[in-house]
């Protein structure tokens, strides 16, 4: 499975697009996960008896997704020097990325080839009432906890961008609050035409446009404990 720069721009949105074009000097960097290709039969991995009627295939197994994760905990690590980073997971989806990202970051080494220094914190983040957007993003963070966070560096970890219009409101809510460096981590990326044309500073997997659960992603709070990440039904 072939890592590939920016993925394809044909399945992208041409605000996504637009966006690559315009990345920095890293790059943008993903495996592009294409259904007719990534698509493992739930009979070749170990799936819990209650669930076997609810998913339909799988897409990323748990390994690709370590493997990935190491990757992506060496990519970061080796961008700063030696200062303090707080890593932040957006909850509740992002906790296990967060979780297994930590453990590989403690062990990478930054630009001078040292351990970095974390701070760990945790946010939750709504912009919906129900099913419905209220156009306005709440955070977790009293107005204490936001202006404690002046010239440090964040990296927020989250599980999925889907439009990308939550997570472009909640780094305009930070960018007030003068931080040294502010810097997204997702595991996923939807190729959604519904996309703002937000992309994190790291990706893992850039997915199709499908609903996925598994690896802590999930429809009311079901299928998070699977290991997988899964297509639903």
């Amino acid at each position: 499975m072939k890592l590939r720069i920016a993925a394809l721009h044909t399945q992208l949105p041409p605000l996504i697009r637009q966006e690559i074009k315009s990345s920095d000097r890293r790059g943008l960097q993903w495996i592009d996960v294409v259904e007719d290709k990534f698509n493992y039969n739930l009979d070749h991995f170990v799936i819990p008896d209650h669930y076997q009627h609810d998913v339909k295939s799988i897409l990323i197994p748990h390994g690709l997704i370590m493997d990935r994760i190491a990757k992506l905990a060496q990519i970061i690590t080796s961008e700063y020097d030696n200062e303090r980073i707080t890593v932040c997971c957006v909850l509740k989806g992002g906790h296990q990325f967060f979780s297994d990202l930590i453990n590989y970051m403690k062990k990478a080494l930054n630009k001078q080839g040292k351990t970095l220094p974390l701070t760990l914190d945790f946010v939750r983040v709504k912009s919906y009432e129900n099913d419905q957007s209220t156009g306005d993003v709440r955070i977790s963070w009293t107005e204490k906890e936001l202006k404690e966070l002046k010239g440090k560096n964040l990296l927020l970890v989250e599980d999925i961008i889907d439009t990308g219009n939550t997570m472009k409101k909640l780094l305009a809510t930070l960018d007030k609050y003068e931080l040294k460096s502010l810097k997204v981590a997702s595991l996923l990326l939807k190729k959604t035409p519904l996309s703002c044309g937000y992309v994190p500073d790291y990706v893992g997997f850039a997915v199709p446009d499908l609903f996925v659960v598994g690896y802590c992603l999930d429809y009311n709070d079901i299928f998070r404990d699977l290991d997988h990440i899964l297509r639903y039904q």
